[in-house]
């Protein structure tokens, strides 16, 4: 953020003569105080208004990343019918390194209650084998050496309950990852009010801004968790 400098030149000059005589300030001249802080020049302020949309941008990115995550999490949630992405954090060990079993073999969907996972390296079906059944998904596959086959079973009544709570912690989470950066956005446009390098109708209108990006996106958590609850509960 710029800032005034003021130099301690005289504004006094001896003329000819004896007598002092006080000179005008060139047009140049360091603007003078208002009470005790400078008043910011217009270059400063329009570095500061870049500043602070940095600011609503950056926090709106965070917030869009927040959804993606949301909606990474809530394609692990299975709904009694097959689909390829409940497997997206699935990651097995090959060759040392713990890998996405997406990147180590081909999912498909041959019906709406299995799933079929023909691994690249044959080698590899027993990792993936254990990686799926440790991974908490509820699966038991099968391996016959060549591919790996999973039966998605039907969801009792008791584990759509269950399903259904863990959409709405999912859900949760997201919220207050929303909410802790509309803070952070709203305590740095706070700090550069307070610092002086954005007037009070700047600072209201960048905290306004937020606050409604704030809005949208929370309403976007509900609308993705009463979708996924919809699929969960639909028989």
């Amino acid at each position: 953020t710029a800032t005034a400098v003021c130099t301690s030149v005289s504004a006094f000059t001896v003329p000819k003569g004896n007598a002092l005589q006080r000179t005008q300030p060139s047009s140049a001249a360091i603007q003078h105080p208002s009470s005790s802080r400078y008043q910011p020049s217009s270059t400063a302020l329009q570095m500061s208004q870049e500043e602070m949309e940095l600011i609503t941008m950056d926090a709106n990115e965070r917030m869009d990343k927040t959804l993606s995550n949301l909606a990474e999490s809530l394609t692990t949630i299975r709904t009694g019918r097959a689909n390829a992405n409940m497997l997206d954090r699935v990651e097995a060990d090959y060759y040392g390194a713990m890998t996405p079993i997406s990147q180590m073999a081909t999912i498909s969907v041959p019906s709406s209650q299995q799933l079929q996972i023909a691994p690249f390296d044959k080698s590899s079906c027993t990792d993936i084998e254990k990686a799926i059944i440790y991974a908490g998904l509820g699966f038991t596959p099968t391996n016959d050496g060549n591919v790996i086959r999973i039966n998605i079973p039907t969801l009792t009544e008791e584990r759509r309950k269950e399903l259904l709570k863990q959409c709405k912690s999912i859900g949760e989470e997201a919220k207050v990852a929303v909410r802790n950066i509309r803070r952070d956005g709203v305590d740095s446009i706070k700090k550069m009010e307070k610092a002086s390098d954005l007037g009070k109708d700047q600072a209201l209108d960048g905290q306004d801004e937020i606050q409604k990006m704030t809005d949208e996106h929370i309403k976007m958590v509900d609308d993705a968790i009463s979708k996924k609850e919809k699929e969960v509960t639909t028989l």
